[in-house]
This record gives structure tokens, sequence and C-alpha cells, in this order.
């Protein structure tokens, strides 16, 4: 098995076409603190150890940003521009605006959400350790906050900085059934 490191991983996530199309797409647009996030990753990793199509199983491509403007109107001029550029790619490419989410999360969600004060914070709070990943669209350097190693493991660990065993549950099983070698691992 191939030793997962920040190149490995960003070179993985590059054979993914929509990855890469976003990569082009994305500093074009002058998007504060933006980073392609978690899923279109992570599930390209798992799909490329599998000998599976890169794009295969993901289901949506997320893009957090950081931006101190709080408005709906702010973050749905983002959103708009950005499903506007990315329409030709023909996937559900997923917009927040990582400043916005203790507005709403507690409401969706059922747990308090802490004020955030940059891009990577939120994905600091991903359900599942292994998961929280990012790369910056502007310099392609990735972020992981509890490194590598659960990925490098093929591991489902519930993340102590957003310890919520049922919805982690609910993603971890999401997960399974797509990638069903994954092992859950109790913390």
């Amino acid at each position: 098995m191939q030793t997962l490191n920040d190149d490995c991983v960003l070179a993985m996530a590059l054979e993914n076409s929509i990855n890469r199309a976003l990569f082009t797409l994305l500093p074009k647009l002058s998007i504060p603190q933006c980073m392609l996030t978690a899923g279109c990753l992570f599930q390209t990793v798992w799909n490329l150890r599998a000998g599976l199509a890169p794009e295969w199983g993901i289901k949506d491509y997320d893009v957090a940003y950081f931006d101190q403007d709080l408005s709906w109107e702010a973050e749905d001029e983002i959103i708009t521009r950005v499903n506007h550029a990315c329409a030709h790619l023909s996937v559900n490419v997923e917009v927040r605006n990582q400043a916005r989410i203790y507005l709403w999360y507690e409401a969706k969600f059922g747990a308090a959400y802490p004020r955030l004060q940059r891009v990577t914070d939120g994905i600091d709070r991903y359900l599942i350790s292994s998961t929280c990943l990012g790369v910056d669209v502007y310099t392609q350097a990735l972020y992981a906050t509890h490194g590598l190693d659960d990925l490098q493991h093929d591991q489902l660990r519930m993340n102590a900085l957003n310890p919520q065993p049922e919805l982690f549950r609910a993603k971890a099983a999401s997960y399974r059934e797509r990638w069903p070698w994954l092992t859950l691992v109790d913390a």
C-alpha cells in the first residue's frame, strides 16, 4: 500500500477530473480563503486505492471559504458565481461560508457550533477525523487537521473536536455502503 503524504494525496486528488477543473476555475473567482474540501479529496483517495474511477460515488464537491460578511445575500452571491462557473461540470458543488455556519448549524443538526475564525476551523470540525482535509485553491497546499494516518489505514474515527455519535455513525454508515472495507474505530 502506498504511503500517504501531502504530495501523494494532492496527486491522487488531481486524478479526479472534476477536482482538476475546480482547481482551474475557483482561483479565478476571487473567493476569500477558498478551499476544496472533504469528500472530493478523501473519496478520490479511497476510489483510487480500490481500483475504481476517481470520481466514482462522490455525491458532491465541497467548496469552503471564509468571509466576514455574514449576510445570506453575500453567501448566495458566491454560491451563484460558483454554480454558474461550474455548471458545465454537471456535478453538485456545495459552497459554504464557514463564518456563517454557527448561524444555522444548531437548528439543522441539533448541536451548538462555535463561531469560526478562519476556513480551516470548519474543516477541523468535520465529523470523522480522516475526512478533515482541504486544499487551498490558490496555493494547492493540503491541510489535514489530524494528519493522514487514519486515511492511510482506511479508518473512520469520530472527531474529538466535534463529538456527535449519532451523526458520526450515520456518516460512517453512508461511507461504508460505498467503500465497505473502511473500518470504524472507537476513540
